[in-house]
């Protein structure tokens, strides 16, 4: 049995028709940029989150940028100003910090989660600190009690990039709730995913919302007149209307994607393979499912042989990259460590119950380095 990491055609065979619907009646509407169906689609997900304001953007890395830029223009932050970042991330949690020409200051993970540790980050806190950046990994919620705490005690900004994290939760509130701001990416892969690239931001703040509203469009609040520097990154009409079919599936995607994560924690015991640490279910979204192996390319060379796909996230962090070679000497040994030992198993709402067996089987039969 062949089983993929993700069909995406599989993910949006499912609502097909309810999409075709959807970008028809953007067609015959005849406005195709900042109208209609985003400004719905910005309720609907503000509501959806718990939150007062969303602000469609391009992109994932765009609505973490804005928020920086947003609150510069707030005069919240300032350039040359520090901000705490887990080590252990995608290149673009970094992009933004740098991008608004603030100095990313990674620190090392928990242990059992991968999130940001906060004793770390208590322990970053200098006189330039301005914000905490939060990233969900994974889709599991990082510990935002405790991040809250802090960045109330040091008077910090804490931005949750929750890129991976739609529909996870914690004690009835979810994934963008907890900070002064957050970013969603709706990359096709994402839990709630465009059929192309597609971001928000979403906050209680108005004046945050107003700000990033105009910066996304040229720096304009009205036609010709431009408050801001800004810049074209705009969710359009089209991935705003399928956005919104989807949005309606995602509990129910989630819900899915949490089976498939209790089949394999309770399928897979394996001296060879560490899986996920969890401390409450509603809190992981499971966008992916991340196990850890000291013969890391070996289990995943085993699992391609029997038909297993399976990816990365990720093989390199951010400071070993050359685009930050400023940062190769920061000492994260943790971080080094997980992005050689990780690798995702297949994950995604359908993903049938005997594509799970199969995954669990074969994990099961590695006998190690070959």
């Amino acid at each position: 049995m062949e089983v993929p990491f993700l069909s995406l055609k599989d993910v949006n065979a499912r609502y097909a028709d309810e999409l075709k619907v959807a970008v028809a009646r953007v067609i015959d509407s005849g406005w195709y940029v900042l109208g209609e169906e985003l400004a719905a689609f910005e309720r609907e997900f503000a509501a959806y989150c718990g939150v007062h304001h969303a602000v469609g953007v391009g992109n994932g890395l765009d609505a973490l940028s804005l928020i920086f830029r947003g609150y510069k223009e707030l005069g919240a932050i300032d350039e040359g100003d520090e901000v705490i970042v887990p080590g252990n991330t995608f290149i673009a949690s970094f992009l933004a910090i740098t991008e608004n020409r603030l100095v990313p200051v990674p620190v090392e993970p928990d242990p059992a989660s991968f999130n940001l540790d906060p004793a770390c980050v208590e322990a970053a806190i200098g006189p330039r600190t301005r914000a905490i950046m939060a990233v969900h990994l994974y889709g599991q919620l990082a510990d935002m009690p405790a991040l809250a705490a802090l960045a109330r005690r040091h008077k910090l900004l804490l931005i949750e990039d929750a890129a991976q994290a739609h529909g996870a939760m914690s004690d009835g509130r979810k994934a963008g709730t907890f900070g002064d701001a957050a970013a969603f990416s709706f990359f096709p892969a994402k839990n709630l995913g465009a059929l192309g690239d597609g971001g928000a931001v979403v906050t209680h703040h108005a004046a945050l919302a107003e700000r990033v509203a105009a910066l996304r469009n040229y720096g304009s609040d009205v036609k010709y007149r431009h408050l801001f520097q800004g810049l074209n990154s705009r969710l359009d009409e089209i991935q705003a209307a399928m956005l919104r079919v989807k949005l309606k599936y995602l509990d129910d995607d989630v819900a899915w994607r949490r089976r498939v994560a209790r089949r394999y924690r309770d399928g897979i015991s394996h001296p060879h393979i560490q899986l996920p640490a969890v401390a409450r279910e509603e809190q992981h979204a499971w966008h992916l499912f991340v196990v850890r192996s000291p013969y890391r390319d070996a289990l995943q060379r085993h699992l391609l042989a029997h038909g297993i796909h399976s990816q990365v996230h990720y093989p390199t962090p951010p400071h070993r990259q050359p685009a930050y070679a400023a940062l190769r000497h920061a000492d994260l040994p943790l971080t080094e460590r997980l992005h050689d030992e990780v690798l995702s198993l297949p994950m995604g709402p359908t993903l049938h119950e005997d594509a799970v067996d199969r995954v669990i089987e074969v994990c099961q039969a590695f006998e190690g380095p070959a």
